[in-house]
Order: C-alpha cells, then sequence, then structure tokens
C-alpha cells in the first residue's frame, strides 16, 4: 500500500549543478508532477541557489506545453479542473507569504482544452507555505534556501510522509551520512529517477506499507508457514 511522499530534493554546494538541475526536471515535471514520487520540495544550499534558481528557470522556459496528441509535448494538463485548482491555490498561498514566481505561475492560455498550467518555479519559499506540508501533484518547483547539511535534513524529515528523497553531491562522506538520516524508503543519490522493477519500491511513516518490485515485493504476496515436529519415530513407507 502506497499513500504518497511529499519528497525532498537537496542540493549541497559541491553538486554537479547541470546534474542537478537535469534531476530536478526529471524528477519534478515527471508526468506534469502528478507522480508519487515526484520532487516536492528543492533545498538548495545557499552558496549555490542563486546560480541553481537560474539554471533550472532557463531549463524550465525551454519546456514545451500541450496535449501531446500529435505534438512535441513535454507537458501535458493535470488531471482535472480540481488539481488545476489545488495548483493555484498553492502558488497563491505561497506568493501571499512571501514567495516570487522566477517563471510561469498562471494557467497556460491557448493550448487547447483541458487543464494546463505552466511549469513553475518559486523561489523565497519557507516553511509557512502550504506546498511545503501538502503535495502539490502539479508542475510546481519551489526553492528553499539552507545553510548546512543538519539543517536540512532536518527540514527534509519534517513531514508525515517518507516515500522518496533525492540529494546531490560529490562529496562521499556526505552521500552516505544525509542517506542514513533521511527517514524515506527511497533515496536517490545524484539522479532524479529512481523507479525500476528490481528495486524495492515503497516508504516509511505515512508513506504506505510493503514493497513492491524486486524480491521483497514478491513476499508480500506470500505467506510464511510454521511446522512444529515432535514425536516422531523412524520413516514412512510412502
Amino acid at each position: 500500500m502506497e499513500l504518497g511522499g511529499n519528497a525532498p530534493f537537496i542540493v549541497f554546494e559541491d553538486a554537479d549543478l547541470k546534474a542537478a538541475v537535469e534531476g530536478a526536471i526529471a524528477s519534478k515535471f515527471r508526468n506534469t508532477g502528478q507522480t508519487c514520487v515526484c520532487a516536492n520540495r528543492i533545498y538548495v544550499q545557499e552558496g549555490v541557489y542563486e546560480e541553481f534558481a537560474a539554471q533550472l528557470v532557463a531549463r524550465v522556459e525551454q519546456m514545451k506545453i500541450g496535449c501531446g496528441l500529435g505534438s512535441d509535448a513535454q507537458l501535458g494538463p493535470l488531471i482535472n479542473a480540481r488539481a488545476l485548482k489545488k495548483v493555484e491555490e498553492h502558488v497563491s498561498d505561497a506568493t501571499s507569504k512571501g514567495a516570487t514566481v522566477l517563471t510561469g505561475g498562471r494557467r497556460a492560455l491557448g493550448v487547447g482544452p483541458g487543464a494546463f498550467y505552466l511549469p513553475t518555479v518559486l523561489g523565497k519559499v519557507n516553511a509557512s507555505m502550504r506546498l511545503m506540508e501538502e503535495e502539490t501533484f502539479g508542475p510546481v518547483a519551489p526553492l528553499i534556501s539552507f545553510v548546512d547539511e543538519d539543517e536540512v535534513v532536518t527540514a527534509a524529515n519534517d513531514t508525515a510522509s517518507g516515500l522518496a528523497a533525492y540529494l546531490y553531491t560529490r562529496d562521499s562522506g556526505r552521500l552516505w551520512r544525509v542517506f542514513e538520516k533521511l527517514e524515506s524508503g527511497m533515496v536517490g543519490a545524484n539522479t532524479g529517477e529512481i523507479s525500476t522493477a528490481v528495486a524495492p519500491f515503497g516508504g516509511v511513516k505515512e508513506s504506505g506499507l510493503g514493497r513492491e518490485g524486486s524480491k521483497y515485493g514478491i513476499e508480500e504476496y506470500l505467506d510464511i508457514r510454521y511446522l512444529c515436529l515432535a514425536g516422531l519415530e523412524g520413516t514412512s513407507a510412502r
């Protein structure tokens, strides 16, 4: 049973920023942000925050939105009008509390029928905003600046969910330290794509029970049996 994510995406100062931007695109905007493992909170260390934000905005503005039928669209519509309304409410709430729209931030017009919303990047996001606690499930990438490792791990774990998490660093020691501290069933280290049939898919805390995929997923369909033997003499002729 899988129950959603609210995944953190952490970019440290020593990360390969180009790879981190591509990873954020893959994780945040896959299926127009409508998957359980989509990055929902993007934490960027203060020393590279401005550069990462600039690169991400430039990359997002290259993305094409459309219906996907006979077009070169990379982003499609949201699932329905209610989903579109939720995205609008999250962006409106964030901007009312100090967030800035770096790109997007409104419905996509002239695309055709459907619930289309422009791929959006928000800056100056803080913990008081709805999109930090609730999954947006839409094409909105909120950026949060952080100072050090302890701060970002605490912030990343400050959620009832624990399905997926992502981190970018070229320091192997930091990678293992943060991985061990993150309260998440799955972690992508220097990649934004973690789903594969050979890995155990699932989360901790309120993100569900059990796993699918790999040998651990097979075990969910099996029953363990116990036989206690006593009082036998010899072997049966049969």
